[in-house]
């Protein structure tokens, strides 16, 4: 009885350990489609919509709120921090966007100053100086989607997509780690 009891507490023991280990696994980010739904085309010049942009992330449960500065230059650091997330540094913004879309990739210039490049379907380690993350971006749906995944397991998830009839492009930018979004945050541009 004291053997039987012996194993099962060994297996128990084992078991725990194995589903710590699981849960310190790293996170891995899906790769998107490489393939641009037919007849969406995100190119355009477009313009942030004023009563629809609060300038920052809303918080939605996280004890720190990561404010977006209209005049933020390159790679500058938020205002306040959100976590240790070194996945927010990869976060741009702007109050006019202009979007050049081709049948491999798309690129996004913010306030005619900073541009991001992105190959549909990449799955990539991206640096800037020390900071190194993971990064994927391609095609969901008819949205066009970027996630980054830093070391301390945040993700910061951005899409792209038009309403019904093409003349409002909307982002949605949501930060969180595994599956709880904690920041979200949704600007409306419409065509210039």
């Amino acid at each position: 009885m004291i053997a039987q009891f012996s194993r099962n507490l060994t297996r128990f023991a084992l078991l725990i350990g194995l589903l710590t280990v699981a849960s310190c696994a790293p996170q891995v980010l899906t790769t998107k489609s490489a393939a641009v739904p037919a007849g969406v085309d995100l190119s355009g010049l477009w313009q942030v919509r004023e009563d629809s942009d609060t300038q920052r992330l809303k918080n939605a449960g996280a004890s720190g709120e990561l404010l977006i500065p209209l005049d933020k230059t390159r790679r500058s650091p938020p205002r306040r921090s959100w976590g240790g997330a070194s996945a927010q540094v990869f976060l741009e913004y702007g109050k006019s966007v202009k979007i050049s879309q081709s049948e491999f990739g798309i690129f996004i210039s913010y306030d005619r100053s900073v541009v991001e490049e992105y190959t549909f379907g990449e799955n990539r380690r991206v640096e800037i100086g020390p900071i190194e993350v993971l990064r994927v971006s391609g095609w969901e749906g008819n949205s066009f989607v970027v996630e980054t995944l830093d070391d301390s397991g945040t993700t910061l998830y951005e899409s792209w997509h038009l309403d019904a009839d093409g003349s409002v492009l909307i982002r949605d930018i949501r930060m969180g780690k595994g599956e709880t979004d904690s920041l979200f945050h949704q600007q409306v541009f419409d065509r210039r």
